[in-house]
Formats: C-alpha cells, structure tokens, sequence
C-alpha cells in the first residue's frame, strides 16, 4: 500500500475502484486500521472509488508522541484529500473516524458531499477513563486493554461463534503504536461536539449499534437528533458493527448513498 507525506506525516492508505467513479472515503475507529473495512470494500468497489487511510498514530501512518487533536486529524484528511486531488468525497467514519467526520462536515463543508457516522458520539466518555486508558497503555503495552476493549466491541454471542472474524481485529490491536492510541485518546478525550453538529447540512446517515456499550444507541439517535434531516440506522451489533453484521452494515450504507 503507498504512502503519502501529507501534513507532516507520512500517510499510509489504499484506493479499490475506478479513477473516475464517485469517492467514498473510509475512516478507521480507535485502535484498528484501514483493513477494518476489508468486508465492505469489495462491494463498495463496484460503484465507489473507495479511499482508505489509517488514522494518525494507526497502522502504517506515523505516530508522532504527543496528544493529537480533532483539528489535527481533520487537517490530516483534508491533506490526504489534497494530495490525492480530490475535490469532495462522501464520507464514513466509524467511532473515532465518525468524530473525524464530524469535525470535516463542521470545518470543511465543501469538501464532503454526504455523510455517514457509525457507531460513534458527539462526546465520548469521561476524562478519568481516557487519561486511566493512556496511563496504561503506555506503561503496559496495547495488551493491557484487549480483553476489555474486544468485549465493548463484539457481543458475547458474536465472541463465540465467530473467534476467527475477532482474530485479526485483536491483531490490530495490538499492532497499534502505543503511542498514536495515547495520542488519539487524548483527542477523543478533549472533544464534544454534541451542540455544534447543529450546523450539518450535508445529507447524513447514523448508524448505531443497538448492542453497543461503548457508543450506546442513545448516543447515535442524539446525533440524528442534532443533524438536520440525518436518517438513523440500527443494527443488532456491538461496536464495530461492520463486522459483527457486514451485510446488514454494507446494506445501510450503500442504500443511503445511493439515495
């Protein structure tokens, strides 16, 4: 996969599709990396030149040690997009990559046409929990918060049936750079946007996840409150839906853009 030196970093992403269809933009949730999408991409692929990227401190992008802001992360997209020469793109996000969105639609409304924010919130947990979390990692490593962290991310049903699906998820994990999730956490931390998502106006779904504790479903409907005409989705899913329920995930998304 190619990377790219876009604000001040070297950005790792992937592009599936054709040069000259419409582009559907992807953005990763906390602790994983481009290949979170890896079920829904070969269908988007079809219609969608889809753009891929992992967030900063992610994958294969750098991860610079000190806390990371949503204007950082939002300036690194937009960078992104530059580089590539893409004038506006539709947007998905989830979790952290929904924040992300979230922050382009308010800053930069021109470059996104329409705007999808799965399993994620306009204000995401306290502060003591996010400082405890970096505290953490950085004294003990990615492994420290695994069990913890895949059970917020997949029902226990989905758990057990389905180890082989988790098992590369817990691999992106742990591969993620201490450092970049402390980095990211802070930014998460610092952020609430739950009053300016107000001033969206570009067409908007929410997707949430009905079984998800980290981003309750009440989290997801207050955001398709607070969106003018934003359509809301639920899905009988924890937190990373698209995974736990790939069709049901591809189905929402692809209808909504088409539409």
């Amino acid at each position: 996969m190619p990377t790219i030196e876009a604000n001040g970093i070297k950005i790792n992403y992937q592009i599936d599709g054709a040069e000259n269809a419409p582009v559907l933009m992807l953005s990763n949730s906390l602790g994983t990396n481009l290949h979170m999408w890896d079920k829904q991409a070969p269908a988007l692929a079809k219609r969608f030149r889809v753009v891929r990227y992992d967030t900063r401190g992610h994958g294969k992008t750098e991860a610079p040690s000190y806390p990371y802001t949503f204007a950082m992360l939002g300036a690194d997209a937009i960078a992104l997009m530059d580089a590539l020469k893409l004038s506006k793109v539709r947007f998905c996000g989830l979790s952290m990559g929904g924040m992300i969105g979230m922050w382009l639609a308010r800053n930069v409304p021109s470059r996104i046409g329409q705007l999808v924010l799965c399993n994620t919130a306009a204000k995401f947990g306290l502060t003591e929990v996010w400082n405890q979390r970096v505290a953490t990692v950085r004294a003990s490593g990615m492994r420290a918060i695994t069990g913890a962290v895949i059970e917020r991310w997949f029902t226990k049903e989905f758990r057990d049936k389905s180890p082989k699906e988790i098992e590369p998820i817990v691999e992106m994990l742990h591969t993620t750079k201490p450092e970049g999730y402390a980095g990211n956490c802070a930014a998460i931390r610092d952020v609430d946007q739950r009053w300016t998502i107000g001033d969206i106006k570009m067409p908007t779904l929410v997707i949430g996840g009905k079984q998800d504790p980290a981003t309750p479903y009440e989290a997801a409907e207050l955001i398709a409150k607070r969106i003018p005409g934003a359509k809301l989705a639920g899905l009988d899913a924890a937190h990373l839906s698209n995974i736990e329920q790939p069709e049901a995930f591809t189905k929402a998304l692809d209808g909504f853009l088409k539409g």
